[in-house]
């Protein structure tokens, strides 16, 4: 072999300087990008297995002796509790009146 054939790393040519940045930037951008999916698909890992946490019931709802309300909802001029004991209360939103109770099977 003569050394015109031999071919060396020293002998390649360097890249122009806004190639070189260029090549740079688009692997830092890549980088980047790989972190922020995996913090997002972390944060909906994190997200959704949490327990939901329960949402206090409003201090003017008087609720029956003996009762304990696992669900609350409102509608357009009522709200409705639900209870350890298969019942649904329904009252009125204005005056705070109990206007209806549901027994559930």
């Amino acid at each position: 072999m003569t050394k015109d054939t031999v071919v060396d790393d020293m002998d390649t040519p360097e890249l122009p300087a806004n190639l070189a940045f260029l090549r740079r930037l688009v692997t830092v951008l890549t980088i980047i990008m790989i972190g922020g999916v995996v913090t997002v698909v972390a944060l909906l890992v994190i997200r959704l297995n949490a327990d939901p946490a329960p949402l206090p019931l409003p201090d003017r709802i008087t609720l029956p002796d003996g009762t304990t309300a696992t669900a609350f909802t409102v509608g357009s001029d009522w709200y409705g509790v639900v209870t350890l004991d298969d019942r649904i209360l329904i009252y009125d939103q204005v005056t705070g009146t109990l206007r209806q109770t549901v027994i559930l099977d």
